[in-house]
């Protein structure tokens, strides 16, 4: 069995929801199943209802829902043959779902309400594309995988139960009854039935959830690029292909801010050695990316860049050592915050903390930390991270930089720049 997961780039439109027929249509007598994100930006939309609807602005939020229903029912139209397709009737009783909770008034978190709605944007898309393909002679199972995998109730970023998952999963693929199954990635619901997201990347981490508990052959991405590439293209045109990583190496890619895979998309894959491929749905003849147990050899340097980093400053007080009690309160508060610095570098008397600009959280952190410590803040800094480096991309990418603090290993580099000028 395969796992193939499509994201919201490849099924943002109707010509991309027939690419990606043309994918799945040489794997119709094949075990596979495939995972789904919202179309496009319908997940953007879809929290915007949220937020009209839990600021009380009913209207507003009927509002924006039309819109996104609309899109919807536009591309049912222009990739449904049949007029009477029962797409119509099963998308209706979606919406219908979403409509009456916003003639309701919020009386839990926004969190709660954020996934009630926003859940709906799989449920759309994975209907829309499993009535298509079944018309295109494709035919396939259509499974709600909230039926199918269980969480707990910590809404945005719900933790997974495998105990239950690991048995609905295998017994819901076995008494299927086509080779094909369609089910939705990032969602899922508690035992009382209340839906439920994944947080980040939870589609991809659905898909390696599955392939888990199901002991697939390997999982696909399919994405909008060649394959994972040692630095950004928009940034670095020369960027280039990396043919295969390791699960170490991605892990550490992401950790550093790669917009690569999330590490735990990773974890379920590594524990049962299931490879991932990374492809491009635009030109599936491409090699891709695999990452697997093997360490890949003679790689290139890679290059993440972050910027709008804040780097804050603390110094004690009385000019005593930065020891074990003030760097246990400085990590209680960052559990408490939600923080996590890129970097931290300390000294005697003095450490540094380098970190993305949440503004709230970062005065927050400031007002805490002068109990203990002088804060000062230095915002609009640029994070480079080089992993694999040599001395010739590190002249290359310093040259005239304003350099702030290095921090080194014989891995990786890292600096903090003054500025955004990389």
């Amino acid at each position: 069995m395969k796992l193939f997961k499509f994201g919201g780039a490849s099924v943002n439109s109707v010509d991309r929801i027939k690419n990606l027929k043309s994918i799945v249509a040489d794997y119709r007598n094949e075990p596979l199943v495939i995972i789904v994100s919202a179309m496009g930006k319908t997940t953007n939309g879809l929290e915007k209802v949220a937020e009209a609807f839990y600021d009380k602005r009913k209207q507003d939020a009927l509002d924006l829902f039309e819109v996104v229903k609309q899109q919807h029912l536009t591309n049912a139209k222009y990739l449904l043959v049949k007029q009477y397709n029962p797409c119509y009737l099963q998308l209706m009783d979606f919406f219908t779902e979403v409509e009456w909770l916003l003639h309701d008034q919020p009386v839990r978190s926004y969190d709660y309400y954020y996934d009630q709605i926003v859940c709906a944007g799989e449920l759309f898309s994975t209907c829309i594309i499993s009535h298509y393909l079944t018309e295109e002679g494709i035919p396939n199972n259509w499974m709600d995988v909230r039926d199918l995998l269980h969480t707990d109730n910590n809404f945005r970023d719900a933790a997974i139960d495998w105990k239950y998952s690991s048995t609905t999963i295998p017994e819901a693929i076995r008494n299927a009854t086509h080779p094909i199954t369609v089910t939705q990635g990032f969602i899922g619901a508690t035992p009382d039935n209340e839906s439920t997201t994944l947080g980040r990347e939870g589609s991809d981490y659905t898909a390696a959830v599955f392939a888990n508990i199901l002991g697939a052959e390997s999982v696909t991405i399919w994405k909008d690029v060649e394959g994972i590439m040692n630095a950004d293209p928009k940034l670095f045109p020369d960027a280039e292909l990396i043919d295969e990583l390791s699960y170490t190496e991605v892990i550490e890619m992401a950790y550093y801010g790669a917009q690569v895979i999330h590490p735990k998309t990773i974890k379920p894959l590594q524990n049962k050695n299931i490879p991932l491929l990374v492809k491009c749905f635009l030109d599936p003849t491409l090699p891709g990316t695999v990452i697997h147990r093997k360490s890949a050899k003679n790689l290139p340097p890679i290059v993440v860049v972050k910027y709008n980093q804040v780097l804050v400053h603390l110094k004690t007080q009385d000019f005593s050592f930065v020891g074990e009690a003030p760097m246990s309160q400085l990590y209680q508060w960052f559990g408490k915050l939600k923080i996590r610095p890129n970097l931290i570098q300390t000294g005697a008397v003095s450490l540094q903390l380098c970190m993305d600009n949440h503004p709230e959280k970062i005065d927050l952190l400031a007002q805490e930390a002068s109990t203990l410590f002088d804060v000062q803040i230095e915002k609009q800094l640029t994070l480079l991270t080089i992993r694999h480096y040599n001395k010739s991309v590190l002249d290359q990418l310093t040259a005239g930089q304003q350099m702030i603090l290095r921090q080194q290993t014989p891995e990786t580099i890292q600096y903090v720049l003054r500025g955004n000028n990389l």
